[in-house]
């Protein structure tokens, strides 16, 4: 058994602070009067962090193989690091709520406003990350709260397919979270979320017919996760009135389209290759993008290190491995978020990347079907070694 000590420890406690953001833009504002602190989320993840990524650098501690297996006896602080995420999630949007309804010493303008919505809804969508965590758990306390944290973005069925079909089905053309070769964020997003609710509805249809029960009943875990959500929205409706309602809606849009963003770079371009007994290969290190600059990693709970996550999917944030041997991203997922929302800058930087790893066999990569004959005409008058 290894001694492994983790040098990040304390560090994990950061990310559940992510929502304090809302009250801190909100302090921000009363201090200066500039109403540019309203955007305070979207100010710090797609420009400050890319900066402070780019200046910390590299990451380049890690685990050894076993040193996971005393993690949740020994050493509590890592679920408590998930765990205090949901309450100060939760406080936010309340707190959020407020100001939209009118609340505060402030007048708030329709800009202002939007900048909250969108500092509301980075935290919601990291939200989905720390869910993303727990719901990997199998203690039950823990899958509860991973509903919870889903309910601020209305995205209670990743609690079924994440689990059940991405990482089943992950980088195979039956994954709508993988993303393709010359496919662009906005052609992956609706399939992505469309698909995925489709996923979990067919996954927990069948689950509970194998128990001989209607997909109707209140043990459907998307049945009760969405309840969950209108729940929280009526609720919050009913305190602040109606007038919070688009906002809310609003906030929940961002949030998905961070995690989104979050699938489309993960998985960009590899695909697991069909064995001749019509079974895809084993998942691997090789299957996801690897990252790891040290701060984005801290605030996302190790998620850039995705290829250890896929192979040891029930392995803690903390523990998961940096392997270089896995494909690597050339960034930290802050700035790989602003180049996939510029569809050209994205494929200038990674199209050739994903090209690279397959050693010229773009056959090999997982391209999209509506462009595959451009695409392999395009890299076979590079001279791209074909099959």
């Amino acid at each position: 058994m290894t001694n492994w000590k983790d040098p990040k420890r304390y560090f994990w406690f950061l990310a559940a602070l992510v929502p304090l953001l809302v009250m801190a833009s909100w302090l921000l504002v009363e201090a200066t009067g500039l109403g540019v602190f309203w955007w305070l989320g979207p100010l710090l993840v797609f420009v400050g962090m890319p900066i402070i990524d780019y200046l910390v650098g590299i990451d380049r501690t890690t685990s050894a193989g076993d040193a996971h297996i005393d993690l949740d006896r020994d050493h509590p602080l890592y679920k408590w690091a998930t765990y205090l995420y949901v309450p100060h999630q939760y406080l936010s949007l309340i707190f959020a709520c407020w100001l939209w309804s009118g609340g505060g010493w402030l007048s708030m303008s329709l800009t202002d406003k939007f900048g909250l919505m969108a500092t509301v809804g980075i935290s919601g969508g990291i939200g989905i990350n720390a869910a993303h965590e727990l719901g990997h758990r199998r203690v039950r306390m823990e899958k509860r709260l991973s509903k919870l944290a889903l309910a601020q973005t209305c995205y209670g069925h990743f609690f079924v397919e994440h689990n059940r079909g991405h990482h089943v089905r992950v980088a195979t053309p039956e994954d709508n979270a993988s993303s393709r070769l010359g496919e662009s964020f906005y052609g992956f997003l609706p399939r992505s979320v469309i698909g995925g609710m489709r996923s979990a509805w067919t996954l927990e249809t069948r689950r509970l017919a194998r128990l001989h029960k209607s997909p109707w009943t209140r043990k459907n875990n998307i049945l009760n996760a969405w309840l969950l959500s209108a729940v929280l929205f009526a609720g919050l409706a009913l305190w602040f009135g109606p007038t919070v309602l688009p906002w809310l809606v609003g906030q929940a849009i961002v949030g998905i389209c961070l995690l989104e963003m979050a699938n489309y770079v993960q998985h960009y371009g590899l695909r697991r290759q069909l064995l001749p007994d019509g079974r895809y290969e084993r998942i691997d290190i090789r299957h996801s993008w690897n990252c790891d600059y040290l701060v984005t990693n801290v605030f996302l709970f190790h998620l850039q290190r995705h290829s250890d996550h896929h192979t040891n999917p029930q392995r803690r944030f903390a523990y998961l491995r940096g392997i270089d041997r896995a494909p690597q991203l050339p960034a930290g997922y802050a700035t790989m978020f602003l180049l996939a929302a510029i569809p050209p800058f994205w494929r200038r930087v990674m199209d050739p990347r994903v090209i690279s790893y397959y050693g010229g066999r773009i056959d090999r990569a997982a391209l999209d079907p509506r462009r595959k004959t451009a695409l392999l005409r395009k890299y076979s008058d590079r001279n791209v070694v074909l099959s």
